[in-house]
């Protein structure tokens, strides 16, 4: 089955980067999820003031602002797509994420299939 390992950067340093983790430890993770077999796509988005958000409003006028202006300190970092055989597995990968360690935190999605 496969599963969104939604990853939220808690403290990040002036560069973005989790201060939980280098970026040394984010290529072993992904060398591990991609030698297990288990890895089907992930990206890790770009710097956060790079976003733009879109609104539709009731009107059907699209409202466009630059950045998310979350009400949290989280940032969302990237994602993983993994095909493993159940969520049992899928919390043992991401436990092993960096993204989860120090303030992270990973959010595991089932996808679903139509």
């Amino acid at each position: 089955m496969k599963y969104l390992m939604l990853m939220h950067a808690g403290a990040v340093d002036e560069n973005g980067q989790n201060t939980a983790c280098t970026p040394e430890d984010w290529m072993t993770f992904d060398k591990e999820v991609k030698d297990a077999g288990v890895f089907v796509s992930g990206e890790s988005l770009a710097d956060l003031v790079s976003a733009t958000t879109v609104r539709v409003a009731a009107d059907g006028r699209r409202v466009v602002t630059d950045g998310p202006f979350a009400e949290t300190r989280e940032v969302l970092g990237g994602f993983y797509v993994i095909d493993v055989p159940d969520l049992d597995a899928a919390l043992d990968w991401a436990a092993r994420c960096p993204g989860s360690w120090g303030d992270g935190s990973i959010v595991i999605r089932p996808v679903a299939q139509f």
